[in-house]
């Protein structure tokens, strides 16, 4: 049997067989089913199980999520909106694709500019407004 993958970008592939799922009870609307239903989500996916990806990318994907993965590299999802069980794993799927695509979007690089003579001058004219405000708040010594 050919294994399912979930594409974010045309180089990330993720195998439905390594994400995971755990249900609980959901803290948000559902009645009387609140009781009854295990309808919140939690997605968990190692970030390592990647397949088809680069070890630069993957180590670029594992430096734009170290806040969001914990110390074996899993991601942790949570969804709880939907009173259905069914409908907050698809919250999760849409979640983990959407942070894997920002992860993915290389930084673009600062280009360093400078101060134009009229943004300095304001700038000194500003601070020296400033500084007679200062001067008049002190004390008068006569």
């Amino acid at each position: 049997m050919k294994e399912k993958f979930i594409s974010v970008t045309p180089n990330i592939k993720i195998p439905s067989s390594k994400i995971k799922f755990k249900t609980s009870k959901s803290s948000g609307p559902g009645g009387q089913n609140i009781n009854k239903l295990e309808t919140k989500a939690e997605l968990i996916f190692n970030i390592n199980d990647l397949e088809n990806i680069s070890d630069k990318n993957l180590k670029e994907l594992i430096t734009n999520l170290h806040s969001k993965l914990d110390k074996s590299g899993n991601l942790r999802i949570i969804s709880q909106s939907s009173r259905s069980q069914w409908k907050n794993k698809q919250i999760a799927i849409d979640k983990l694709i959407k942070i894997l695509e920002s992860a993915s979007v290389p930084a673009k690089a600062r280009v360093p500019t400078k101060r134009t003579c009229t943004s300095n001058d304001m700038r000194l004219r500003n601070k020296k407004i400033r500084s007679e405000k200062k001067k008049l708040r002190g004390k008068i010594f006569v």
